[in-house]
């Protein structure tokens, strides 16, 4: 396909996506099976302009003083994928795929520097800004404290438009971060990194990372069994780490950081008996499971016993064989396993609002009764998964959000309920696990809440939003 195509093709998914509320990848999935010409590398364009369009939907849309799918496109293409507004001109108008010229209003704004907002988005500006606001974000507002001021960019922009983000969350949003929201937030508005487990059941971390030089693959120096890709310029297609031998000898997995520093505080795990309780795909499973070193006994569950599938092939080729797998549509449930685990491991439902680097079209289709549902869901699960905690043991409370609603007042809840449990220092987990190192633990200090939990932002790790903390039982 030519760009011309490709751009038209974004603005249909952007406005399927938009017209049925759908998650984008089913929009996606669904063009695809319409337009089987479309190969593996013109579905990979497509696919990363529209998730580039949905990450800065705000900023765009202010920048191009419309939110219809056609300005999401054309302004991230332009702004974010830098492409000069002639050649832009061009493919538009190509007669048999192009997506219509452009107005000249489009042009004027499309000519402008991002995100210089235009007057008629009802938004005061002034002065000309740089083409890329995400880079240096936060060492601009550092300097901007430096001098006694704030950002410019904070001040001429709404938080949920420079951070990208619903505005019906602001109050949720400043609550946590304060005057830092924007900043913070905007770290969730960019593409996120590939990072990697170097799985110790099948290889020593040296001999994985020699693997990954083949597709520029670097250690990250907080946890010795983490990796990273960095992700490329937008237009770039990220190299495909699931076709090297080492990722099919089951050396690495695919995994945030942010996932492995939650699976790290299990701690020290060897010989344990250990319960993920929403085991899901089984991503931190299998990273329990090596801190384990196979010994003791691993359960998975989940409640939806479909969630587990996908486990069954990854614990395989991961080399584990200290899991049991048990499903509520089973015989044996988890009865037997009452008072028994020296740690529950609870990646609990949650909005997934720490995942919105990676899953953009997520943040727009969230909505307050969706946050309210998954904080009922959070109270049952984690009174639930509490009884199998045996005195003396521990319980790991995780979320993939950075939300208190879903995490602090969650925990003061269950606290005021169950006062034979604390919560302890995450970090003194962590570093039990072996795997922290002293640059690690340097980093994830500023990550500690007031109340020894960890909130991890893209902005601190390049890592996605997760919380995690540690209740011990008397």
């Amino acid at each position: 396909m030519k760009t011309a195509g490709r751009l038209s093709a974004a603005i249909e998914i952007l406005t399927d996506f938009d017209r049925r509320r759908v998650p984008l990848k089913t929009a996606m999935a669904d063009w695809a099976r319409g337009n089987r010409y479309a190969g593996a590398k013109d579905r990979a364009w497509i696919s990363g302009l529209c998730l580039d369009a949905l990450r800065k939907k705000n900023s765009l849309s202010a920048a191009m003083g419309e939110a219809s799918p056609r300005a999401l496109a054309l302004g991230a293409i332009r702004f974010l994928w830098r492409m000069p507004v002639d050649e832009l001109g061009e493919i538009t108008t190509e007669e048999s795929h192009g997506a219509g010229a452009l107005s000249e209003k489009e042009i004027q704004l499309l000519s402008t520097s991002y995100p210089l907002i235009p007057a008629e988005a009802g938004i005061q500006t002034s002065g000309k800004l740089d083409p890329d606001p995400t880079a240096q974000r936060s060492d601009n507002k550092q300097r901007a404290l430096a001098r006694g001021r704030r950002d410019e960019r904070d001040l001429e922009l709404a938080p949920h438009i420079a951070g990208d983000f619903p505005e019906w969350m602001t109050p949720h949003i400043t609550r946590i971060f304060g005057e830092e929201a924007t900043a913070i937030m905007a770290a969730f508005a960019v593409r996120a990194d590939v990072d990697l487990r170097l799985n110790t059941l099948k290889a020593e971390p040296e001999k994985s990372l020699k693997a990954l030089k083949t597709v520029k693959g670097e250690a990250i120096s907080i946890l010795t069994t983490s990796a990273r890709i960095n992700a490329p310029d937008p237009a770039i297609r990220a190299p495909a780490v699931t076709i090297i031998p080492a990722y099919n000898k089951g050396w690495l997995e695919v995994q945030d950081i942010g996932s492995q520093i939650a699976a790290a505080a299990a701690g020290a795990v060897k010989g344990a008996q250990v319960l993920d309780y929403c085991a899901g795909g089984g991503g931190k499973t299998l990273a329990l499971a090596a801190l384990m070193e196979n010994t003791g006994q691993l359960y998975a569950y989940d409640k939806d016993a479909r969630r587990l599938k996908p486990l069954f092939h990854r614990a395989k080729r991961a080399g584990l064989r200290n899991l049991q797998m048990r499903s509520p549509a089973g015989e044996e449930g988890l009865d037997d396993l009452e008072g028994k685990m020296d740690v529950v491991f609870v990646d609990a439902p949650c909005s997934g609002a720490g995942t919105w680097r990676r899953h953009p079209d997520t943040k727009w289709r969230l909505t307050e009764t969706q946050l309210a549902r998954r904080i009922d869901e959070q109270d049952k699960v984690l009174a639930e998964a509490a009884r199998f905690c045996k005195p003396g043991g521990r319980l790991v409370w995780v979320t993939c959000s950075f939300l208190k609603e879903e995490n602090e007042d969650r925990l003061e809840i269950f606290l005021a309920e169950h006062s034979d449990f604390s919560i302890s220092s995450v970090i003194e987990q962590i570093d039990a696990s072996g795997l922290l190192t002293d640059e690690g633990r340097e980093a994830l200090a500023s990550c500690v809440t007031p109340d020894g939990a960890l909130r991890l932002t893209p902005d601190k790790l390049r890592a996605d939003g997760f919380f995690v903390a540690v209740l011990t039982r008397e």
